[in-house]
């Protein structure tokens, strides 16, 4: 990653800048919970791949700094709605937003993130991207509101599953890299591969976030063990280890996806099955099948420090997890 960040160091600095200039508002507290939520520690990869797509693609015009910070800010509300619908008490290993200033304020600062997106991205004077993105902004809440019909569903199979997460994560991370690709104009087989890039780290991305839900230090990465499964959501590790299951662990399973409460003992047991059952190395498989892919899709472009830095990025996606 250090690579990538050094490649991009000044654009990156001036994301951040356009990021804390759209923050301003009369209403102190938009600063307050959008600041917190926007430097708690997220490694901005949606505008770094937007503004690698908008290099690679030779983008000379400076509308994609902008257009990064408007990505992270969609990205950015999502999240604020996230917890509050998750009830999540951690993000990034600090308290979430909803924690600390209440679920009102959190969805109403997402509601404002929102809105501020849009309003940027008016300024990039180009009808496609404004449409490109207020098309993924649809498709994000109808991922959202799918998981939700999906919860405590243990008839959600890898293809129902696999919807949900193009849908909530992935469809996202390939607007980002559409849109460098738009910007510089590329004829429509580039697009389509930075796009189909896009996807396929982003559907890598969240199979590595579900596997570490049930592997992770919360110390080390700032996520809770076991909130899924607190939650009732069918994620692929649980998939694949019910799918191995004998009748009376599904039972089991069953229970506790259905219960109101999840007690150590019962996150210990599924954690266990998951691992038996090879639910993370399958999860992990899966995501490293969509990397490779995803490599293979830029091989439209010619060599250069841009896609090897695309390249890392992918590779980071599943580094997460081992």
């Amino acid at each position: 990653m250090d690579t990538v960040i050094a490649l991009i160091k000044d654009e990156m600095q001036a994301v951040e800048e356009q990021i804390k200039n759209h923050l301003t508002s009369d209403v102190e507290l938009i600063g307050q919970v959008g600041q917190y939520v926007l430097s708690s520690g997220g490694k901005r990869l949606r505008p770094m791949l937007l503004l690698l797509s908008a290099r690679l693609c030779g983008y000379q015009g400076d509308k994609h700094i902008d257009l990064a910070g408007v990505v992270e800010f969609i990205h950015t509300a999502t999240l604020l709605h996230d917890d509050v619908v998750d009830s999540a008490n951690l993000r990034r290993g600090n308290r979430s937003a909803n924690s600390v200033w209440g679920n009102q304020a959190s969805v109403l600062v997402g509601d404002f993130l929102f809105a501020k997106s849009f309003s940027v991205m008016v300024g990039s004077n180009s009808l496609r991207i404004l449409k490109l993105l207020a098309d993924t902004t649809t498709q994000l809440a109808e991922g959202e509101i799918l998981q939700l019909i999906n919860t405590c569903d243990l008839d959600v199979d890898e293809t129902r599953y696999l919807q949900v997460v193009r849908d909530k994560t992935a469809i996202l991370i390939a607007a980002s890299c559409q849109v460098g690709a738009v910007l510089a104009g590329v004829e429509p087989e580039k697009e389509a591969a930075l796009r189909e890039f896009g996807l396929e780290i982003g559907t890598a991305f969240q199979l590595m976030d579900d596997a570490l839900d049930y592997v992770a230090d919360q110390q080390e990465f700032g996520k809770e063990r076991g909130h899924d499964l607190f939650e009732g959501k069918m994620t692929l590790p649980l998939i694949h280890a019910y799918n191995s299951c004998l009748s009376t662990e599904r039972s089991e399973i069953s229970r506790i996806v259905e219960a109101e409460q999840l007690a150590p003992v019962d996150l210990d047991y599924v954690c266990r099955l998951i691992e038996e059952k090879g639910g993370i190395a399958y999860t992990r498989n899966k995501a490293l099948q969509r990397i490779e892919r995803a490599k293979d899709l830029l091989e439209i472009f010619p060599d250069s420090q841009t896609r090897q830095a695309l390249f890392q990025l992918a590779d980071y996606v599943v580094s997460r997890c081992k």
